[in-house]
């Protein structure tokens, strides 16, 4: 394996009977990088996550995470990633400190250094103050925190988080994105899935948009803006007669669309020379993008 990947995936498919989870796919995660799974729900992200635990087994690929051929040497590789699941599975009857005390033991860290650890994790995610609170007496944006240091106890070389803010109010997603962000400035390799485009333009390096178990598109999220969805856009409405004169209009030049409910966006008007609709002007975005490759609306 390359050295410089924390996650190396080739040609991993995954089927449940007649349904293919993930269909081929292919996916590098370089070290000291936040890369983002983009999709809606069934896309595959989740399925993925759990071949990269190996709580799922491959029907066909390669999967390499760390260094370590998944799922062979999956125990090597899990001690040394952190997981945040989608679900809270976080032990109700317990206090904060007592949960991560749980993890300090079930990850093996030595004992004198395990009260370092949860100090650490405590801060990370700011609930140094909720330490002796019970896990029930907790809100939902507190409760993802301490997923989130659970998983970082250990100082672990790869952080998987499974829809980190699924669920969350807007207000508590910002409170997570920022402790994410942090993280990713210091250095820490992330994988995240998620199916927030917000989520994915802010907090990833690398985007890669999945739709029905595959991947439809990987880049920066500037580099995938500019590819397919160019620097602006045109946004026109009206009546659902007059919209579908506009895009064919707009489609007979070879200018892209999209449809938005109460309007279509021409996509990639900067280049138009006059060819363009009449319309409001503004900057294309990720959301274009995955609309534009998927077809799907997504939050």
């Amino acid at each position: 394996m390359d050295g410089q990947l924390a996650i190396r995936l080739r040609g991993v498919i995954k089927r449940y009977g007649p349904i293919t989870a993930v269909n081929g796919l292919d996916l590098d995660v370089p070290q000291g990088t936040c890369v983002g799974l983009l999709g809606p729900n069934g896309a595959g992200k989740s399925t993925t996550m759990r071949l990269l635990t190996a709580q799922a087994i491959a029907d066909e690929g390669e999967l390499e995470v760390l260094g370590f051929r998944l799922p062979a040497e999956s125990k090597q590789a899990r001690a040394r990633c952190g997981v945040t699941p989608q679900l809270d599975n976080l032990d109700v009857t317990l206090t904060v400190e007592q949960n991560l005390r749980v993890f300090a033991h079930l990850y093996r860290i030595a004992r004198a250094d395990r009260q370092a650890a949860i100090e650490r994790a405590l801060q990370i995610a700011n609930l140094v103050e909720r330490r002796d609170s019970r896990v029930d007496k907790l809100s939902g944006g507190m409760r993802r925190r301490l997923l989130i240091a659970r998983a970082l106890v250990h100082r672990p070389q790869l952080l998987l988080l499974d829809e980190p803010t699924v669920g969350l109010d807007p207000q508590v997603r910002q409170e997570l994105w920022a402790l994410i962000d942090a993280l990713r400035a210091e250095g820490t390799t992330i994988l995240m899935s998620t199916h927030y485009i917000e989520e994915a333009q802010r907090l990833a390096d690398t985007v890669l948009i999945m739709s029905h178990g595959s991947a439809v598109a990987a880049g920066s999220p500037s580099d995938l803006v500019a590819e397919h969805a160019g620097r602006e856009a045109i946004e026109v409405y009206g009546a659902p007669a007059a919209l579908a004169e506009a895009e064919a209009a707009a489609q007979a030049v070879g200018l892209r669309t999209r449809r938005t409910g109460t309007s279509i966006s021409v996509l990639g008007v900067e280049g138009a020379d006059g060819r363009a609709p009449e319309g409001e002007r503004r900057p294309t975005n990720l959301e274009d993008v995955f609309v534009l490759l998927t077809g799907e609306e997504i939050s």
